[in-house]
């Protein structure tokens, strides 16, 4: 029978619920045991045209880490000017755990991705998609074992690549944190810090078609 017992199904489904995108974490190293497994979760994400475009380093000098903090915080105080009025309040947000979390990872799409065409001939955008998915692997993997993880997207690109040296043609695409936590939200930070509500599933699924625009 290939269905899972009803305790690994309720598991499957507890880590998607109470995932969190984490800012706040402890001190304390990440068990390089636990790395390994985080990691191969990551590579075994579904890919177009099996091509696994993620490409991840690993952030081990207290340099490289502090370079990518004021980078991201000089993109931050960009952003919050971009948001206009509600500048002051993304400033009272916290965005990222770069200095305090265990372990630093940078993901980026591979270089070289135009001679995939597998499934990217109209859609070259699914390289991304598939990255996408090796990160919600990791991140779902996390939350199994108790660690917390955060997404960082706020960042300069090419200072990102100039710092770690990715070759032309590659791009990062995100900066993860993980690590320990004191606790998991228990609500998106962003929706308890009242910047955004989730919209309900009705409101994003829809029968047969896209809908007509109500009228005015």
């Amino acid at each position: 029978m290939e269905r899972f017992s009803d305790a690994d199904i309720a598991a499957v489904y507890r880590a998607i619920f109470e995932r969190r995108d984490m800012r706040h974490f402890k001190a304390g190293p990440v068990d390089p045991a636990l790395l390994e497994r985080l990691l191969r979760a990551a590579h075994h994400a579904p890919s177009v045209g099996f091509m696994q475009p993620w490409r991840i380093v690993r952030i081990t000098r207290a340099e490289l880490r502090e370079a990518l903090y004021a980078i991201v915080d000089t993109e931050r105080r960009r952003t919050a000017h971009a948001l206009g009025e509600r500048e002051a309040e993304f400033m009272r947000l916290k965005v990222e755990g770069i200095r305090e979390c265990g372990e630093l990872l940078v993901v980026a799409l591979m270089d070289g991705r135009e001679r995939h065409i597998f499934g990217r001939r109209t859609l070259p955008e699914m390289d991304l998609a598939s990255v996408a998915c090796a990160i919600q692997n990791m991140w779902l993997a996390a939350r199994a074992e108790g660690l917390g993880m955060g997404w960082v997207s706020l960042f300069d690109v090419d200072a990102v690549r100039t710092l770690l040296a990715i070759p032309p043609g590659a791009k990062p695409v995100a900066i993860l944190c993980l690590g320990h936590v004191e606790a998991f939200y228990d609500q998106p930070m962003l929706q308890s810090e009242g910047w955004a509500e989730r919209r309900t599933v009705d409101s994003c699924v829809f029968e047969d078609g896209w809908p007509a625009e109500p009228a005015a």
